[in-house]
């Protein structure tokens, strides 16, 4: 089976796509995106172990290092998007849709 995460980033505009096939023991997988930074992180990032990474309780997973190794800042969902994805492929969850909504509403005190 395969695992598919279209990841649509935000304001910048970029979409990555993850491609994930495997099992529990080792996960290859491929990302396409418009973002030169997940471009250069993909060159890198081929083959996982979905129980080291996902269930990691630290930042140490090597897709949070090749992320910070290339540039992509501390808020883009790539990186989740990843882990998501290899989580599911993995048998690690069921596959559902991760939804970040952001939304300014007025407040107290103006704004």
């Amino acid at each position: 089976m395969t695992t598919k995460a279209k990841i649509s980033a935000g304001i910048c505009g970029f979409a990555t796509t993850v491609t994930v096939s495997g099992d529990v023991s080792d996960c290859a997988m491929s990302l396409e995106s418009d973002c030169p930074a997940v471009q250069q992180l993909a060159l890198e990032l081929s083959q996982l172990d979905p129980l080291r990474e996902v269930l990691r309780r630290d930042a140490s997973a090597a897709v949070w290092e090749l992320a910070v190794r290339h540039c992509l800042h501390a808020a883009c969902p790539v990186p989740v998007g990843i882990l998501k994805a290899v989580e599911v492929e993995a048998g690690l969850a069921l596959p559902a849709d991760v939804t970040i909504e952001i939304r300014q509403e007025p407040g107290e005190g103006g704004g």
